[in-house]
């Protein structure tokens, strides 16, 4: 571990790399991972519990007055009123997982008073550790990221989540697809997004969106993504999106023209100013400069 991150994402590296190992022995035999279904399309191992089991122990060996917020295990773990909270999806990208399709990862985040100051995204099939402290930029293994700087939507490659759920509004999803895919490079659909989040922190996609998501999928992407200049929100640019089940993501022009395009489609729009929508893009902090 570097001696140059904080102390706190030190620790979180490691809980990651101790949940990635997990997560990369099972892979070898993904058809010996048990599987049980939360809701439908909505998939749980016994190697989401594993990895949750170890990324716990780690933080609180380390930190035993912080509290934990678990996708597995919600918060039955660390210190109940604590002003720290880890916020923790063991294995990002499930239904991937099973299948051995690697595209999955560890996401873990610290939150102090509410708002998100380290993040740590870890993608063991790749061995890439995308890293973020509050104000001191974020990385992927040792190089600095930044957003892309595309300015032209048709030039953009666009990351996204498809409906899965039977009570997800599918027709609002087919329409927003109908606006987006003729106006830009590609849309992707790639399955996890704290991953997404950190490819939007890289670059490798200008911008991202998805309905339904929870805190644990988006509190480590959200600082990489500001942290590496980037803008993150709800779909009518509101900063204050953790748990709206709504995310907007991208470079800053790409953003202020997603939030024109998803705007109307939020359901927190004001269907009496859809002008006032489109205008407004709401930064969240912004991140420590060169």
């Amino acid at each position: 571990m570097s001696t140059n991150l904080h102390p706190m994402i030190n620790v979180a590296v490691k809980a990651a790399r101790s949940a990635g190992a997990i997560i990369n022995r099972a892979a070898l035999d993904v058809e010996a991972v048990r599987v049980s279904q939360k809701l439908v399309n909505d998939f749980v191992t016994d190697v989401d519990q594993a990895a949750e089991q170890a990324i716990i122990e780690t933080l609180l060996a380390a930190y035993p007055g912080h509290g934990i917020w678990a996708e597995e295990s919600g918060r039955e773990h660390g210190a109940q009123d604590s002003e720290f909270v880890w916020i923790i999806d063991p294995l990002d990208g499930t239904t991937n997982f099973i299948h051995g399709f690697p595209a999955y990862c560890v996401s873990i985040a610290l939150s102090v008073k509410g708002k998100i100051e380290q993040a740590v995204i870890y993608d063991p099939s790749r061995n890439d550790l995308f890293t973020a402290t509050k104000g001191r930029g974020a990385y992927l293994n040792d190089r600095r990221l930044r957003v892309s700087k595309r300015i032209r939507m048709h030039e953009c490659l666009l990351s996204t989540g498809f409906p899965f759920r039977a009570d997800d509004d599918f027709n609002t999803y087919l329409k927003i697809l109908g606006e987006l895919m003729p106006r830009t490079a590609g849309l992707r659909r790639p399955g996890a997004a704290a991953l997404d989040l950190a490819y939007v922190a890289a670059g490798y996609t200008d911008g991202f969106f998805e309905f339904g998501l929870q805190p644990w999928d988006v509190a480590a992407g959200s600082l990489l993504v500001t942290e590496a200049g980037g803008l993150i929100g709800n779909f009518t640019g509101e900063s204050n999106f953790l748990e709206q089940k709504e995310c907007l993501a991208g470079n800053p022009k790409i953003y202020g023209q997603l939030v024109a395009i998803l705007g109307k489609y939020s359901k927190f729009s004001n269907a009496d100013d859809k002008a006032a929508v489109r205008q407004r893009v709401i930064a969240p902090d912004q991140p420590a400069s060169e």
